[in-house]
């Protein structure tokens, strides 16, 4: 009675915790249906096969299937914006929940969630790194392991907005490592990786990379939102 369920993205009322009111939920961009296998961006049209966007066809990807939970727009910008930049820890519960519907055909038994690390100094400026926040509510409704320092990030890189996708993939070269105490656990473990959004895929990629070299088995990615061309 005090503390009323209020909707994650405007605030209305709502019957539970962690929800959207009927507005907001219609305009939260869900991706369901036909979706590209690597990256999970929505694709038009319907098939029975496996699928990938320009973007996958045209870059290498490191790792062997991506999903994503919403489209960076509309709602799904600003939910992502809340939790990122507006100390929204409360939008955790049900976006993991998302993102886990989206994994769901590329969770396995014995994977290791891993979330994208945040630098040192970005962290204290933070105060929290919301992808790890992300993997350990996943692994929290799955059961499954997460270790969410078992990537460190090097070098102190400065924002993407705006770079290009050369830009992107050149500043993140060399910016990620694995931690040394955790190496072990990364070795012969199949690996997802948790991180908040996908653009270009670079971060995802220098992640991909070093846990490969640490020996993981495979790596596949989920993200809350991905970024569309035609968003």
């Amino acid at each position: 009675m005090i503390y009323p369920p209020r909707c994650l993205v405007c605030g209305g009322l709502v019957e539970s915790d962690f929800g959207l009111c009927g507005t907001c939920w219609r305009d939260t961009p869900f991706i369901a249906g036909l979706a590209c296998d690597l990256c999970g961006v929505p694709l038009p049209g319907s098939s029975d096969g496996i699928e990938h966007c320009d973007d996958c066809l045209t870059t290498a990807r490191p790792w062997s299937h991506g999903r994503a939970a919403l489209v960076y727009r509309d709602a799904g910008r600003k939910l992502v914006l809340a939790l990122k930049h507006g100390d929204r820890q409360d939008i955790v519960p049900s976006a993991a929940l998302w993102m886990v519907r989206a994994a769901q055909p590329i969770l396995k038994p014995d994977t290791l969630i891993v979330p994208i690390p945040l630098h040192f100094y970005r962290l204290l400026q933070r105060r929290f790194n919301q992808s790890a926040l992300l993997g350990l509510a996943m692994a929290r409704q799955t059961s499954l392991s997460c270790c969410p320092d078992a990537l460190i990030r090097t070098t102190y890189t400065p924002s993407l907005d705006g770079k290009s996708r050369e830009e992107r993939f050149a500043t993140l070269a060399d910016a990620l490592s694995v931690h040394p105490k955790r190496a072990q656990q990364l070795a012969g473990r199949r690996v997802l990786l948790v991180d908040d959004v996908m653009t270009s895929g670079a971060t995802l990629a220098a992640a991909s990379e070093v846990c490969l070299a640490a020996g993981a088995r495979e790596v596949c990615v989920t993200v809350l939102a991905r970024v569309a061309k035609d968003a």
